[in-house]
């Protein structure tokens, strides 16, 4: 009896061989769909689309309908963390997501009944995918990272070098520890919260981890983590968690492994995949990193990156990903392409 796809990936997220390896995308549900464009059209907003549970799950199939992936990941966004503590968060064409930048905790909300019922459209989602998702296919919840989070939110917004909170963390460590702190709390609760309302696994996103000197990277990310993990764990002991600390160093990512406790960890596209697999392949389920212009070009190069990374992953416990999310050029035939490519 041939194996599905939910059942391949937990597996796997449990440390097991499976050949060929289950499959998903970051970023599968998005903007090089011509079915999501439909949908973002009438909703009006990145934002509206997010915090309204109907369309979020609609989106969320999408790719599975399409495609066939291994797993959906609840289409949500990781500033969902940052409204929760009181932010009031917008998107703007063109620029990216606004916010009024935080200089204290004073002012962010701590009570988590709160958070839960700010959160609450995404977890309404979630049990509507999972009511409507194949039971072939697993589905997977997420939440930015402490670091990333507060990267945003002491900015106000997006930054090329994350200056507002690095000054914020040297300046004042003690003060910005408990900013991590309170965004791990609600991360956490955030995480737990998906896994209750159908989640079979999570990961967490820390997209700006990298270009941190080794010290502020075990502070700022290892540290952090390795608090929301453990929290998760003694509500859901049995919970499978993926982290993705982008574009660490490789020294980064090792102690990331040894220190976070996460089960898998995600690898951006620069980091050698034959360095990973024998690093790290024997202690964490490895996942990546195919890079997302590489499924642009499509053809040869494509396929050639592809066959690379499965012959490199061959013998180790392994998701097929990317090395960040999917670019909104990216031809929906190169998605099929690398599917049956890497179901042979």
């Amino acid at each position: 009896m041939k194996e599905d796809g939910k059942a391949k990936l937990l597996s796997v997220l449990r440390g097991e061989l499976k050949s060929p390896p289950p499959v998903w995308l970051m970023r599968q549900a998005g903007r090089y769909l011509p079915e999501y464009q439909a949908v973002r059209a009438k909703a009006g907003s990145f934002w509206t689309m997010s915090m309204t549970p109907e369309i979020a799950a609609e989106v969320t199939l999408q790719p599975i309908t399409r495609f066939g992936f291994d797993a959906a990941i609840i289409f949500s966004d990781i500033l969902v963390v940052p409204f929760a503590l009181g932010s009031m968060v917008t998107f703007e064409e063109g620029v990216g997501p606004r916010m009024s930048p935080v200089k204290a905790i004073n002012g962010l909300e701590h009570d988590p009944a709160v958070w839960a019922k700010k959160l609450e459209p995404a977890y309404e989602a979630l049990r509507l995918v999972r009511a409507k998702l194949d039971r072939s296919k697993a589905l997977l919840g997420f939440a930015g990272a402490p670091w990333t989070l507060a990267t945003y939110m002491a900015e106000g917004g997006g930054s090329p070098d994350q200056r507002a909170a690095k000054l914020w963390g040297y300046r004042d460590p003690a003060r910005f520890a408990a900013f991590l702190d309170i965004l791990g709390d609600c991360v956490a609760e955030h995480l737990i919260a998906q896994l209750e309302a159908g989640a079979d696994a999570v990961q967490i996103f820390d997209s700006w981890a990298s270009g941190l000197p080794p010290a502020q990277f075990a502070e700022w990310v290892v540290r952090p983590t390795k608090r929301i993990v453990d929290r998760v764990r003694q509500a859901k002991p049995a919970a499978k968690i993926i982290g993705f600390p982008r574009a660490a160093t490789l020294e980064g990512y090792d102690i990331y492994v040894r220190q976070t406790g996460v089960d898998t960890i995600s690898i951006d596209t620069a980091t050698p995949i034959r360095w990973a697999v024998q690093e790290l392949g024997s202690r964490v389920t490895l996942q990546g990193n195919l890079d997302p212009i590489a499924l642009i070009a499509g053809g040869k190069a494509l396929s050639t990156a592809t066959a690379e990374i499965l012959k490199a992953t061959d013998g180790v416990p392994f998701i097929f990903n990317l090395g960040h999310g999917i670019l909104p050029e990216t031809p929906p035939e190169h998605v099929a392409q690398l599917v049956a490519q890497i179901r042979g």
